[in-house]
Formats: C-alpha cells, sequence, structure tokens
C-alpha cells in the first residue's frame, strides 16, 4: 500500500498537471501519461524509495499496467491492424528477427559477452525488462549481466517517448503510420503507450496492438534458445564422455504472457458483441487513468543515474539497436506501403 498510494499521489499531480496545461493552451502540450512518467523520475533523483515502498511501485508498474491493457481490448477495433493485412505481420516478424540477429551483432562487436549481448539484443528487439527476465535463466544469465541489460531500459525509453513524435512531420506520417512505427520499435509496453496515445487515440491503438503481437514473437524466440542451449549443452556433454542431460523448456508462461490471451479474449468478445458497447467508454477511461499510475510507477523505478552504473558499451549497444529498429521500421512501412 505505501508504493502504491506514492505512486498514486504522482499520478494524481500529473492528471494536475496536464489539466492546467488544457486549461491555459487549450491543450496539453505534454499529456499526463508523459507527465507522470517524468515527474517519477523527478521524484526518484531526490529520494530512493525504501523496501517499504518497491511491492507497491512494482505492482503498480507491472500488474495494473497489464489490467489497463486488457481493459484496452474492450475498445480495440482489430480492423485496425487488418487494414495492413500480411505486410504488416511479415513486418513484425521481419523486425523482430532482424533486430535480435543485428542488436547481436552490434553488441558483440562492441565487446559484449555473448549471454550479455543476447539479452541486451532480445530486450531491444522484443519487449524490454519482461524478455531479458524470461531468456535469462533459459540462456542461464548472470545475474550481473541481466541488471546491465535491464538497467538503461527506463532511461532510454524516456528519451524514445519525448523524440519519437518528433518523427511524425519530417516523415509524412500518418497517424496509423506512426502507430505502427510505433509499435515496431518503441522497447517495452508501458512506453509504447506513453510514446503513442498523446498523439492520438488511433496512433495509441495501432501501437497497442502491433507491440502486443511483437511481443508474442517472445515465445518463439524463448523457446529457440532453450533448444538452442539444450543442443549445446548435450553436445558439450557428449564431447566430454558425460551423461547428456536435457536443459529445462521454458514454462507456457514464458512463452505467452497472461495478459496478452486476456487482451485477445476481451478484444474477441467485444467484436463478437457479447460484451455491450455501454462498456467501452468506462474500460478505456479506466485503462487511461491505470496507466497513468502504471507511468508514475516506472518513473519511481527508474534511476537515472543507472546510465553510468550500466557502462557506456551496454549504452552504446542498447541505443545502436534501437537506432537499428527504428530504421527498419521507417524502412518497412514505406517498401511494404502500410498505410
Amino acid at each position: 500500500m505505501p508504493g502504491l498510494v506514492v505512486a498514486a499521489l504522482v499520478a494524481v499531480a500529473s492528471i494536475g498537471v496536464a489539466a492546467i496545461e488544457t486549461r491555459q493552451m487549450g491543450h496539453p502540450v505534454i499529456e499526463a501519461l508523459v507527465v507522470a512518467l517524468i515527474l517519477g523520475m523527478v521524484v526518484r533523483l531526490v529520494w530512493t524509495p525504501s523496501e517499504m515502498f518497491v511491492p507497491g511501485i512494482r505492482f503498480a508498474s507491472k500488474t495494473l499496467l497489464e489490467i489497463a491493457v486488457v481493459l484496452l481490448g474492450m475498445s480495440i477495433d482489430f480492423a485496425l491492424l487488418a487494414r495492413a493485412g500480411a505486410a504488416l505481420a511479415f513486418a513484425i516478424v521481419v523486425i523482430v528477427a532482424g533486430g535480435l540477429a543485428i542488436g547481436v551483432a552490434i553488441a558483440r562487436a562492441l565487446g559484449l559477452s555473448p549471454k550479455l549481448a543476447i539479452l541486451v539484443a532480445t530486450g531491444n528487439a522484443i519487449c524490454g525488462n519482461s524478455a531479458i527476465a524470461a531468456v535469462a535463466p533459459v540462456i542461464e544469465g548472470d545475474p550481473h549481466d541481466v541488471a546491465s541489460s535491464i538497467a538503461f531500459t527506463a532511461i532510454l525509453g524516456v528519451a524514445v517517448v519525448l523524440l519519437l513524435p518528433l518523427l511524425i512531420l519530417p516523415l509524412g506520417l500518418t497517424h496509423y503510420q506512426y502507430g505502427v512505427l510505433a509499435g515496431l520499435t518503441v522497447y517495452a509496453v508501458p512506453q509504447v503507450l506513453a510514446a503513442a496515445f498523446p498523439v492520438s487515440a488511433l496512433a495509441g491503438d495501432v501501437a497497442t496492438l502491433v507491440k502486443l503481437v511483437r511481443v508474442l514473437m517472445l515465445g518463439p524466440v524463448v523457446l529457440f534458445f532453450a533448444l538452442w542451449v539444450r543442443r549445446v549443452r548435450m553436445r558439450r556433454e557428449t564431447l566430454t564422455g558425460g551423461v547428456a542431460r536435457d536443459a529445462r523448456l521454458p514454462s507456457l508462461g514464458l512463452l505467452v504472457p497472461w495478459f496478452i490471451v486476456a487482451f485477445v479474449v476481451v478484444a474477441a468478445l467485444r467484436a463478437a458483441g457479447v460484451l455491450p458497447s455501454g462498456w467501452v467508454s468506462p474500460a478505456r477511461a479506466t485503462s487511461t487513468y491505470l496507466t497513468i499510475l502504471a507511468m508514475a510507477a516506472l518513473g519511481l523505478s527508474a534511476d537515472p543515474r543507472a546510465v553510468a552504473r550500466a557502462g557506456s558499451r551496454v549504452v552504446a549497444a542498447v541505443t545502436l539497436s534501437l537506432a537499428v529498429l527504428v530504421v527498419l521500421g521507417i524502412a518497412a512501412i514505406a517498401i511494404l506501403r502500410i498505410r
């Protein structure tokens, strides 16, 4: 409860700032979602939460955000994703696979260890901390490597949230195309919401759908690394004359996160007319407020000083990998003519 209360106070303050912006200028220059993220980080700069606050902050940034995503399924129109057809599905697969391969290559070229390179590339290509946490036990990653690969996530994510919308005008992107770009490139689910919904509801809806399809790629990727580690271990045991032992395969929960399944079920029930249309507006409003609360908690969890602790090579690997993803996303939208 203590951590949840602190996150709620930051969220309420952020909503107040957005309201003042609207009163003074007719519309918020910086949406409450982004304000909550930045304000949370400012608070973290001057105050480090003790153990008493950590569970509530973690609950708000993870569980409440997942519930917010599920509620978004009530208002999502799958036709938005279907408009791009197979082209968008192809782009998601190619960008995840290409981003993963190029990310590993960049990290190795910068001198990172093979396991750390895999963790950094997987987090960038799929879904940030969740992907790192899912792949780490499969490849038997070192705890220090896990911490190093996660450390830069929130800081870089804030930069992307603030800078990515600046590409809309120079590139002549429609809000639909921008939603596709955000969903294809932004690091983690909460950052996708913060980068897209302030632009427009259309951009946010498209970005959410694309991002969740991208997160589904976590299953095949985790399974690939599990089978790869299993094969390497069995070959090593055979060469050394030992007894070959199977590496443990990942659980279903790692392959398919629960909130994505719930999101799809809710969206399907809404499309089938099982859930009444009168529920859409309250569900979206609840999702918005929960997301603002989650952004505040995410900011409280992000220590800007972690950049220094992450190490210059990790920072460079994550930044360059993200730049590659953005270039690949822009190229995919242009080449495949995603409109």
